[in-house]
């Protein structure tokens, strides 16, 4: 009985959900593999992606490119890197230009390496100007308003 009480008088915590994935591994360099679904974390060192297949560390210090585009820009995919997984590009016909490939190339020692993630515009948007102080570059931003 003192037991029920006991457990009884605990505080109830709200339980938390986990976090949806937002971003999912469209490819690059990294050992994953292609449409691993998952979060990126801003840490003060490092941006973080993580899925259940692994994660992606990536120091701000070594960020040499961040694209966030409808596509993988022809810069990106002529580079010549050994990619592990080659990302599968198809632009939207109908429905309009919306940035979707969140692209980041940067080095480890001395050699190339690029993550491109997938993204949503909503889901994108609130990580811009974090990644531009945190980097101390620019996020390079395809407008996909129609004018």
């Amino acid at each position: 009985m003192l037991a029920l009480l006991l457990a009884s008088a605990r505080p109830l915590s709200p339980r938390e959900e986990p976090l949806e994935p937002q971003f999912k591994y469209a490819g690059g360099t990294e050992s994953l593999s292609a449409g691993c679904e998952g979060n990126l974390e801003l840490n003060p060192e490092a941006m973080t992606f993580k899925c259940l297949g692994g994660a992606i560390a990536v120091p701000y210090s070594a960020i040499s490119l961040m694209q966030y585009r409808s596509d993988v820009s022809n810069r990106v995919l002529k580079m010549k890197v050994k990619w592990r997984a080659r990302p599968e590009v198809v632009t939207p016909i109908l429905g309009g230009k919306k940035n979707r490939f969140f692209t980041v190339v940067y080095r480890v020692d001395g050699k190339p390496h690029i993550m491109i993630l997938r993204v949503r515009p909503e889901a994108m948007r609130p990580y811009l100007a974090e990644l531009d102080l945190r980097a101390e570059k620019r996020v390079e931003v395809e407008s996909y308003e129609e004018y």
